[in-house]
């Protein structure tokens, strides 16, 4: 019978069980998983740092007489945190711990600092004889280059991302932040450099992660007393990237700590990579001093897709899906749909699905039939800057004086319409759409919106406006 983890640590259990209270051993022991057996070393999951520090205190000893008794006098444990959770279902990275009270050998002597270019940054869990840091990357590999079809609407992102991925930290690029629209590839792009990244330096530490993830993580911090250990945390990190950094936007806590750690990576060589959905000119609620930093490095849009670059990438969706499609189908679906990538390929999906699934050939007719309803079905998703560009434009005012403190009457009226149409077709917040018009509270919005209502009904000028400016949305 071969001897692994699992048979070794059931074993053990064995023992323990003969010489604990139940009630301790169903608690301390029953949650532990045996993950790995290498050699006389057995590796077991715990679910905290706390777990591991009380097994340490008051179970070392029993475990150290329970494993010997199965693996030798070299037996060696080594303990896996399971980090606590903060980072939702996936967990971004795991620490491997030697049993620090084995032998003659006393915690102290065993704390290995994490190599850094400053030389006071520790392991952020302080965790007498940490050995390393496991880092899960959170990276999708099946985002990578060589389904990043380049074109003109993206030529200089790609560029910029093979630069970084072949130098990270070493090019002027730093940090890189991609923009553009909703479906354009800004998530897929930031994945394929981390991708390219981690298998040119495997040794390096790469993380992806969205704003909104890292901002939930801040907060748990504060919660639990652990801010320090979450920027040091941060701070081992060789390539950061972040998706969707507008929505730090109105958030000074997690401003001000993504502003330390940003700092601190920049100047130590570490790469940087961000993305957003509007340049960062165009930022609402953002700290200058951060919205500097981001202007340090490069800012590279990505832009709607032309015609070829559209029908380059149906042609390479089909390609890897194993499917024939004619031309002039293909023609049809990149002619029809123009600015969103996303779409685009969810339209060829589709399409592909309602042959498959309805044993029907893929004619012409069924790719009008299917794009029609596709677009139809599909929301665009309109941006709060985006509706007060159209206003502004429809009452030939720039957006500063729309946004401006000024009580003229129909500057108010088209102020009162892109909020009301902010809250119509977008899912933000009345506080959030307030501060990105003119800097108003919740309450200016929701009044916005009653009286469009209510001149909509009494007004037949201003319900012109209002069905002018609802065709520009749509």
């Amino acid at each position: 019978m071969s001897v692994t983890a699992n048979s070794v640590w059931n074993n053990c259990l064995d023992f323990i069980q003969d010489n604990i209270q139940p009630q301790a051993f169903k608690t301390w022991f029953e949650p532990i998983k045996p993950v790995k057996l290498s050699d006389s070393a057995l590796s077991i999951q715990v679910p905290s740092k706390f777990f591991y520090e009380w097994l340490e205190e008051h179970y070392v000893k029993l475990l150290k007489v329970a494993l010997t008794k199965e693996l030798g006098d070299n037996a060696k444990l080594v303990y896996i945190i399971k980090m606590e959770n903060t980072y939702g279902n996936r967990e971004p990275f795991t620490e491997q711990i030697p049993s620090a009270n084995r032998g003659n050998v006393s915690p102290q002597e065993m704390d290995v600092p994490i190599k850094s270019k400053n030389p006071e940054l520790k392991n952020p869990f302080v965790i007498p004889g940490i050995r390393n840091i496991k880092i899960e990357s959170q990276l999708n590999p099946s985002y990578n280059f060589d389904n990043f079809l380049e074109g003109d609407s993206n030529r200089l992102a790609r560029s910029a991302g093979m630069a970084v991925a072949n130098k990270p930290g070493g090019t002027s690029f730093n940090p890189l932040l991609i923009f553009g629209g909703v479906g354009l590839g800004k998530t897929h792009l930031a994945h394929a450099i981390g991708v390219e990244i981690k298998d040119k330096y495997p040794e390096r530490t790469v993380l992806y992660i969205s704003a909104e993830k890292f901002t939930q993580q801040y907060i748990e911090s504060v919660k639990k007393n652990t801010r320090n250990d979450f920027i040091h945390f941060y701070q081992l990190i060789d390539v950061l990237i972040i998706d969707d950094v507008q929505f730090l936007s109105g958030k000074s806590g997690t401003q001000d700590v993504f502003f330390h750690i940003f700092n601190h990576l920049h100047q130590n060589g570490k790469q940087v990579i961000l993305t957003s959905d509007k340049a960062p000119v165009d930022m609402q609620d953002i700290e200058q001093r951060l919205l500097s930093r981001f202007k340090w490095g490069l800012s590279a849009e990505l832009q709607n897709p032309d015609y070829e670059t559209r029908v380059s990438i149906l042609r390479n969706k089909l390609y890897r899906d194993g499917v024939e499609m004619s031309d002039e189908i293909v023609d049809y679906v990149a002619k029809h749909i123009k600015t969103n990538i996303r779409e685009l390929e969810g339209a060829i999906i589709s399409l592909i699905a309602q042959s498959s699934f309805n044993k029907k050939e893929v004619t012409l007719e069924l790719a009008q039939e299917v794009v029609e309803k596709f677009v139809k079905n599909t929301k665009r998703e309109v941006s709060i800057d985006y509706i007060q560009k159209v206003v502004s434009d429809y009452f030939e005012m720039d957006v500063a004086t729309l946004q401006s403190k000024t009580r003229k009457r129909h500057i108010v009226q088209a102020r009162q319409l892109a909020m009301f149409f902010a809250k119509k077709f977008t899912k933000a917040s009345l506080a959030s759409i307030g501060s990105q018009i003119g800097k108003r509270d919740h309450a200016t919005v929701l009044h916005a919106c009653k009286t469009v209502d209510n001149l909509a009904e009494t007004d037949k000028q201003f319900r012109k406006y209002i069905e002018d400016l609802t065709k520009k949305f749509s």
